[in-house]
């Protein structure tokens, strides 16, 4: 479309979660306790990496890292969520929507890659320990983190540039909870097939060399571990991977769920459920589930309890 036809927006209306009066309370009870526990669990999975000597691992500094992202991006949309959900007008301005996505994206991509670096670091791990420190060095762990921060800020400056590029010419209102980009391509009066492109190329890219990274790593694990004689020293092998399969089941799985589905498939009331998944609870989730299923992790929380309590 001509860009002479589009109207100048200066701000977006979103929906929200719900318009069900009865179901708010509970929806913001729920969800600002998802929040706050998001808010204290990962800084707290940050500042206790830090603090204990035992826990500057590679796969601890990485960790940190996941914790970092999950906040990021869950604070890019919660409190504006939450906010909305009694507010009068939920109106964004433009470039607020745009930074919001650009934020939200930026840190979803670097987890999902980051993801994958995990996996590549318990392989190393476990396939030859005695050369772990040095295959692993803290060069190489920063350059690997900047790399995945660099991947996802270039993927989310494509999208949003894209994006906001459009033409909104009629309704401004987004049926969402906050600025995704599939409730905003149905608001355009632009043809969106190149965007849908683009998210579909790069997007599936990035999964793709995710996914395959972490398998080929899991296999390479599965086989060093088949080498260890005891079965005590093949179920130590595996418990250090507990936690990051359960993250990857849940991370990736939603993310698939979400953006790799057909357009004629959208609804925006699943698209919400789903987003609150993938935005809010896996954020909180993700450091109880290194917390709870991780002995190391609890060892410095009892030396950190241990050291108030003197």
């Amino acid at each position: 479309m001509d860009e002479g036809n589009c109207s100048s927006l200066t701000q977006f209306i979103l929906v929200g979660v719900t318009n069900n009066p009865e179901m708010k309370v509970t929806i913001f009870i729920t969800f600002l306790t998802v929040y706050c526990i998001n808010l204290l669990a990962n800084p707290g999975m940050i500042i206790l990496i830090r603090m204990d000597s035992q826990l500057h691992t590679p796969m601890y500094y990485f960790l940190s890292h996941l914790s970092f992202c999950d906040l990021c991006y869950s604070t890019a949309i919660g409190p504006k969520m939450l906010v909305d959900i009694f507010a009068k007008t939920k109106s964004i301005p433009f470039y607020g929507c745009a930074l919001q996505f650009f934020v939200f994206c930026a840190f979803a991509d670097a987890e999902c890659l980051l993801l994958a670096v995990m996996a590549f670091d318990r392989y190393k791990a476990i396939s030859n320990p005695l050369l772990y420190t040095v295959s692993m060095s803290s060069r190489v762990c920063s350059r690997l983190t900047a790399g995945v921060y660099m991947v996802g800020i270039a993927d989310a400056l494509v999208h949003t540039t894209l994006a906001f590029r459009l033409c909104f010419c009629g309704s401004n209102e987004i049926n969402h909870f906050f600025c995704d980009l599939p409730p905003l391509f149905l608001i355009s009066c632009s043809d969106t097939q190149i965007n849908e492109l683009v998210i579909v190329t790069i997007c599936g890219l990035l999964f793709l060399s995710s996914v395959v990274g972490i398998l080929v790593s899991y296999f390479y694990i599965f086989l060093s571990v088949l080498r260890i004689q005891s079965a005590e020293g093949r179920f130590k092998a595996f418990s250090t991977c507990t936690s990051h399969l359960t993250a990857v089941a849940i991370f990736q799985g939603t993310l698939l769920f979400m953006y790799f589905k057909p357009s004629s498939s959208y609804s925006p009331n699943q698209d919400k459920t789903t987003s609150l998944l993938y935005s809010l609870v896996i954020p909180m989730l993700n450091p109880l589930i290194y917390s709870l299923r991780n002995k190391d992790v609890k060892q410095a929380l009892e030396k950190l309890k241990a050291k108030r309590c003197f």
